[in-house]
């Protein structure tokens, strides 16, 4: 498979195709929802692994894993990690509607980050990789919250990013599934902009208590891989 290959602060590098690659939304949703160096985690709808990949550069050396469907995308992510000798990142190419956890990890991860489909309706890119990423055909925000309750012990924190228009249907999904919204951000191409994105977290069985924190200024069209300012 031909790739090419983008590099991150610390140089650690992920490879990517014109099907699976990254934008500026799935970097700010790995800084907002950063593990604790030897924390359980998983990145869910992983792609060519990038959520994982920025956790290693900064410095995540707990278990990870990398859930995708996508087998050309989980194999980008198992080449990179084999090449930089990462072994605690374990790319799993399986579908998280049906995949389930083995015995001794379900509700054993301190964190999950997904960065999933966007579009519940609406026209779909005739490229099948892109249509996957983007709409919901194979993945619902359902999908994805019930893949997180069955991983995260109680406590553990499920961090999303999406689009505002759906900011109530993804709150109410999240409390549907006991994933209790704690963390909100907007982010914004400039102070008093209207929201681009945003980043939510969720904490799987816990009291309600939602925190707005300040913006996060970046604009929508940065370069992939350049720094998030955060305002």
């Amino acid at each position: 498979m031909e790739y090419s290959t983008e590099i991150l602060y610390n140089r650690t590098s992920i490879y990517c195709t014109p099907a699976h690659r990254f934008g500026t939304d799935a970097l700010l949703l790995a800084r907002f929802a950063r593990p604790a160096p030897g924390q359980r985690a998983a990145d869910l709808c992983s792609g060519c692994g990038v959520v994982a990949l920025e956790w290693h550069d900064k410095g995540h050396r707990g278990p990870c894993l990398a859930l995708e469907l996508q087998p050309e995308a989980s194999a980008l992510l198992a080449r990179a990690a084999a090449d930089q000798g990462i072994c605690h990142i374990r790319p799993v190419c399986a579908d998280l509607r049906t995949w389930t956890p083995d015995p001794g990890e379900a509700g054993q991860y301190h964190l999950a980050a997904c960065n999933p489909p966007y579009f519940a309706a609406g026209p779909a890119s005739p490229d099948p990789a892109r249509a996957a990423a983007r709409h919901e055909g194979s993945c619902t925000l359902a999908d994805v919250c019930a893949c997180a309750f069955r991983l995260l012990r109680d406590g553990g924190k499920l961090t999303l990013c999406h689009r505002p228009e759906r900011l109530a249907e993804v709150l109410a999904v999240l409390r549907q599934y006991r994933l209790e919204p704690k963390r909100l951000a907007f982010v914004r191409s400039s102070p008093g902009a209207a929201p681009w994105l945003f980043l939510v977290e969720g904490q799987k069985n816990r009291r309600t208590g939602l925190k707005l924190e300040p913006d996060i200024l970046v604009s929508a069209g940065a370069a992939q891989y350049g720094p998030a300012h955060e305002g």
